[in-house]
């Protein structure tokens, strides 16, 4: 009865996305431990548990976020994103040129004293989503003022250029869920053509100045090509199709053996390989689809715009990036590099994660005043 009084009075918020991360963490640590059993043999002697403990810290840190994100008053985060979009700028430049480098890609900042690497494109994605949302919001009634929506246009423009610079999936993906947020914002059509056309012209730019255009090509080439199959595409069927309906249990994955990264851009493949279509592919797909829809009820439910466009941005940023990371797994699409959210191995993509559903969280409680915004 204690922790049951706990939970009501401490968990605020849609109880059914509690439940989506709840299910989602357990699934992570099993998996995680699991898949990176192959890697602990070869870089660790074996030792599986220091990747299980260094995942499930992270894993903490990110539920952590969710709770105290959760807590705040969601107007707040108009303000703090306007100071983390003029942040990432520079933090996504410095990761470009001189940036830790990981399979070709500049990626990570490595901050000081703790020696720890995170993304900017993860604080850059939470913050354009959040100030895209409160400025829509604020400006509901100028949208056809050309100022107001074209700052908003070159703002989307100037972030996924620098993102695509070493990171080609997770521009178009948060370009895909601008536009959505655009269009549901009621920005005019005319706008939003001039939208993609700023994001083409920029992001070819800085695509061909940047280090990812011949990988990206190469992928797109080897997707399109039914004689052509990579390597980890091929190593990630072979996993779902050991799996089929029943899995090979918990722990018994082969896969892991030769699959990179199948503790992070793969994982879902491991997953059904374990667990089956039935218990674990199919589950995991039904929660990414029952946290949108959660997350479209927070839509239909704030009384003010800032609220419903902020869920619903952060929610489609979260599904997009679930089902890209799903599709490349199962073949549907070209490998991308995406994580799992809120399943995969990984430091910045769990914590902001959690900073994103704690404000989705945070929209539901729907005790915010606007006016400060």
């Amino acid at each position: 009865m204690a922790l049951r009084e706990w939970i009501r009075t401490n968990l605020k918020g849609d109880r059914q996305i509690w439940w989506i991360v709840l299910y989602l963490s357990i699934m992570s640590v099993l998996v995680v431990y699991s898949a990176t059993g192959t890697k602990a043999f070869r870089e660790l002697d074996g030792n599986t548990e220091v990747f299980l403990l260094k995942h499930g810290s992270l894993l903490l840190i990110g539920l952590a976020c969710t709770y105290f994100a959760h807590k705040i008053n969601y107007v707040y985060y108009a303000r703090l994103s306007k100071y983390g979009l003029w942040l990432s700028v520079p933090l996504l430049l410095w990761a470009f040129f001189k940036g830790s480098t990981l399979n070709d890609a500049s990626r990570w900042v490595t901050i000081p004293i703790i020696n720890q690497t995170f993304q900017p494109s993860d604080l850059a994605k939470l913050a354009l989503i959040s100030n895209l949302a409160a400025m829509l919001a604020k400006r509901q009634r100028f949208m056809n003022d050309p100022t107001v929506l074209f700052n908003l246009i070159l703002w989307i423009g100037l972030i996924c250029s620098l993102i695509i610079l070493s990171n080609t999936s997770t521009a178009l993906l948060l370009g895909a869920t601008c536009f959505l947020l655009m269009y549901i914002g009621r920005v005019p059509v005319r706008y939003l053509g001039y939208m993609i056309a700023v994001c083409v012209v920029f992001g070819g730019i800085a695509l061909a100045a940047g280090e990812r255009l011949g990988t990206a090509m190469n992928r797109v080439k080897s997707f399109s090509d039914s004689d052509t199959i990579l390597y980890q595409v091929e190593q990630s069927y072979i996993a779902l199709a050991n799996g089929g309906l029943t899995g090979q249990g918990p722990g018994n994955s082969h896969q892991r053996n030769t699959l990179p990264n199948p503790f992070s851009d793969f994982i879902y493949a491991i997953i059904v390989e374990e667990y089956g279509l039935i218990l674990g592919g199919i589950p995991v797909v039904l929660a990414y689809l029952w946290f949108l829809w959660r997350g479209m009820k927070t839509l239909q439910k704030a009384t003010r715009p800032f609220g419903g466009l902020l869920s619903a941005g952060l929610t489609f940023s979260i599904v997009f990036q679930a089902f890209a990371s799903i599709c490349v797994a199962i073949g549907l699409a070209p490998v991308t590099g995406q994580p799992l959210p809120l399943l995969s191995m990984g430091g910045t993509s769990l914590i902001f994660t959690g900073l994103a559903i704690g404000i989705v969280l945070s929209v539901s409680r729907d005790e915010a005043d606007e006016s400060k915004i």
